[in-house]
C-alpha cells in the first residue's frame, strides 16, 4: 500500500470521525485548542488587524504613531520613485519652466517706450513685467502638485502605498519633500531665464541706465528680491496644492479649488470699482498677495506689502496642510 493511499484512508477516517461527534486525535479530548493552535490564532489576528489599519478601515478610531527617522528615508526614496517614473510629472515639470518662458519672453518683446503717453516718462516696472509668465507657469504647477497626490486616489494605489508604510504621517511628509524637491529647482530655472532675457533684450529697446532703468541684476536687492520670492512663491503653491489635494482627493475636484482660489478673486478684483475693498480683496487672495513680492517700483501703492503678501500664501498653505493632516489620518483610504 502506497502512503498516499495510507493518507487517503486516514483522511477518510478523521472525516468519519468528525461527522460521528468524535474529536480528531490532534485536538485535546475536551474540546480545548492547544497552545500552539491559541498562538496561531493570536498571530492571525494581528496581521489582520495590521491589514485593516493599513488599509485605513480603524483610520479613525486610531491615530498613527510618529514618523520613525530610520523608516524616512526609505519612504522618501519610494515617494521620488514614483513621481519620477510617472511621465506625466516630467512633462509638468518641463512645462513650468516653457510656460513661464513663453509668456515672459513675449511680454518683454512687447515693451517699448515709444508706446507710452506723449509728454510723460514711461516707469515701468521691468522686473515685474519680465517675471509676468509666473502667471501661467503657476498652472504647471498646480497640476504636478496635485496629481502626485490624487493619482494614486484614482487609480486606488493609495491602498498599496499605505499597506507598505501603515505610517500616514510619514507618507504625507515624503509627499510634500518630493514635491518641494520637484518644484523649487523648476521654478528656479523659470525665473531666471526671464530675468536673463531681459537683461540681454530690453537695453536695446530704450530701457537704459540713462533713461532711469538700470540693468536686472541678482546683485540689487529689488531685482534678487523678486528672484528668490517668485521661486518662494511657487514652492509655497505647490505645498499650498497639495494640501488642497489631500483634503479632497479626487484630480478634477482639486485642481478647480486650486484653480478658483487663485483666479477667482483676482477677477473679481479687477471687476471692482470701490478701492476700499478692490485693496482688501487683493491683500487677502492668495495669487495676488504673495505675487506683491514681485514689485521693485512704487512699493507705496500696493496693496500689501511683498514678504507680507507672501507670508499670506503661506498661511493658506500651512492652513490647507493642517486641515489635509488631519483627514488624511484620521479618515478612510
Amino acid at each position: 500500500m502506497t502512503g498516499v493511499q495510507r493518507s487517503g484512508r486516514r483522511s477518510d477516517r478523521q472525516r468519519a470521525d468528525q461527522r460521528a461527534g468524535h474529536q480528531p486525535a490532534d485536538e485535546p479530548a475536551d474540546g480545548r485548542r492547544s497552545d500552539r493552535q491559541r498562538a496561531g490564532r493570536r498571530r492571525a489576528g494581528r496581521e489582520r488587524s495590521d491589514r485593516q489599519r493599513a488599509g485605513g478601515e480603524w483610520a479613525g478610531r486610531r491615530w498613527p504613531g510618529p514618523v520613525v527617522p530610520g523608516r524616512l528615508p526609505r519612504v522618501l526614496r519610494a515617494e521620488w520613485t514614483k513621481l519620477r517614473t510617472v511621465p506625466a510629472n516630467g512633462w509638468a515639470v518641463l512645462a513650468i519652466v516653457v510656460l513661464t518662458w513663453a509668456v515672459s519672453v513675449w511680454t518683454v518683446g512687447g515693451m517699448d517706450p515709444a508706446s507710452c503717453p506723449a509728454g510723460r516718462r514711461c516707469d515701468l516696472d521691468t522686473t515685474l513685467t519680465a517675471l509676468s509668465g509666473v502667471y501661467l507657469g503657476q498652472v504647471a504647477v498646480v497640476l504636478l502638485s496635485v496629481l502626485v497626490v490624487t493619482a494614486e486616489y484614482d487609480t486606488m494605489m493609495i491602498r498599496a502605498t499605505l499597506a507598505a508604510t501603515p505610517n500616514r504621517a510619514a507618507v504625507l511628509a515624503a509627499k510634500l519633500a518630493v514635491v518641494t524637491a520637484a518644484v523649487l529647482p523648476a521654478a528656479a530655472l523659470s525665473v531666471l531665464g526671464p530675468l536673463l532675457v531681459g537683461r540681454l533684450w530690453l537695453p536695446g529697446r530704450g530701457f537704459t541706465p540713462a533713461a532711469g532703468y538700470p540693468p536686472m541684476s541678482l546683485a540689487q536687492w529689488p531685482t534678487g528680491r523678486a528672484f528668490l520670492g517668485s521661486v518662494l512663491y511657487l514652492g509655497l503653491l505647490a505645498l499650498f496644492s497639495v494640501g488642497v489635494a489631500v483634503t479632497v482627493r479626487r484630480s478634477a475636484a482639486a485642481i478647480s479649488t486650486m484653480l478658483g482660489l487663485l483666479l477667482v478673486p483676482a477677477i473679481i478684483a479687477g471687476l471692482m470699482s470701490d478701492e476700499h475693498w478692490r485693496d482688501r480683496l487683493q491683500e487677502l487672495a492668495p495669487m495676488t498677495a504673495g505675487l506683491s513680492i514681485q514689485a521693485t517700483k512704487h512699493l507705496d501703492t500696493l496693496p500689501i506689502g511683498p514678504w507680507a503678501g507672501l507670508g499670506v500664501l503661506a498661511g493658506y498653505a500651512a492652513g490647507a496642510i493642517v486641515l489635509g493632516t488631519v483627514l488624511f489620518l484620521r479618515r478612510d483610504a
